[in-house]
């Protein structure tokens, strides 16, 4: 027990020490700076090339999803995920010892050059994330915390990490058994996880990529705003185009769905209009609602068939 007591006071005093670096110390390396720096970056573009140029430069509830989007990448693992992230992994690690397991690696990826490295962390990863995403939509109980996300009625770029802390939670512990099992340490993972994070706001700006045949590989705000549409076909009541970064993963599971090019679609699921609007009374809502019983329907105001 007082291993564990340890390993929470340093995850704490580490990670605030990390964090103070990170304000203070603009580096190349500093996820902080990058964060605003392609979050700037996307906006302008959203500025100077809108796709909906209808909707206003300070969208609705942007003020909200730039909360979210500090919240998530910095403030949450201040107040404590990154201390209980610490301790749950020596746990877990001395559950696997009870057992004489002392190491996960199944496939030894350091050998391969780094690039090859950083490719093969990038495809695990995404292709994990694919299929927790798709179990977000499907277990009832996960999806009342992914309402949260769904909760974006005008799109726009820092709706990309408008979510639940809880996902958090989900999607590192369904990671970690499949990364540590191929043996990740690489230094240089910042590469993979700027461009993830670049490619997941231009998801959600308000801008149009013609990607043209990428578009089987990439996800893309075309691709991803049906992800978001309020109404969709009987058969694809549980969701569709749930690609992270990948698009790929869709069309080989043929979840992939764009009818036409609505730049314009309703987005939410039914409820909305009565969902929480603000940051706190969202992150309470999943514990004061209960989970609905039975199979999940993300969206369900459905129609027959969507056409153009």
């Amino acid at each position: 027990m007082h291993n564990y007591i340890t390993t929470l006071v340093d995850g704490y005093r580490n990670y605030a020490n990390y964090f103070v670096h990170e304000l203070l110390s603009p580096n190349w390396h500093n996820y902080f700076y990058w964060l605003v720096g392609i979050s700037a970056f996307v906006w302008l573009l959203e500025l100077l090339f809108p796709w909906r140029k209808d909707q206003p430069v300070f969208r609705h509830d942007f003020g909200l999803d730039l909360f979210y989007l500090f919240f998530n990448y910095f403030l949450f693992s201040l107040i404590g995920y990154n201390a209980l992230s610490d301790v749950g992994v020596q746990a877990f690690n001395d559950f696997l010892g009870w057992f004489g397991i002392t190491n996960l690696v199944a496939i030894q990826v350091g050998a391969l050059p780094v690039w090859a490295q950083l490719l093969v962390l990038f495809l695990v990863r995404d292709f994990v994330q694919w299929h927790i995403h798709r179990l977000l939509h499907r277990t009832p109980w996960m999806w009342e915390f992914h309402k949260v996300h769904h909760s974006v009625e005008q799109m726009g770029f820092a709706a990309h990490l408008r979510y639940h802390w809880m996902e958090t939670f989900i999607y590192r512990t369904l990671e970690y058994i499949p990364l540590a099992m191929i043996g990740f340490g690489i230094q240089d993972f910042i590469l993979v996880y700027l461009f993830t994070l670049a490619i997941g706001h231009l998801n959600h700006a308000n801008i149009y990529l013609p990607i043209g045949p990428l578009k089987y590989v990439f996800n893309n705000p075309q691709m991803h705003l049906w992800h978001h549409a309020e109404k969709l076909p009987q058969e694809a009541h549980n969701g569709v185009n749930f690609g992270i970064t990948l698009s790929v993963w869709d069309f080989l599971y043929r979840t992939a769905y764009v009818p036409y090019e609505g730049s314009h679609i309703k987005l939410g699921f039914q409820g909305i209009r009565q969902f929480p609007k603000t940051f706190l009374s969202q992150l309470v809502y999943p514990w004061r609602k209960p989970a609905p019983t039975g199979s999940v329907i993300t969206k369900p105001q459905l129609v027959e068939e969507v056409s153009q």
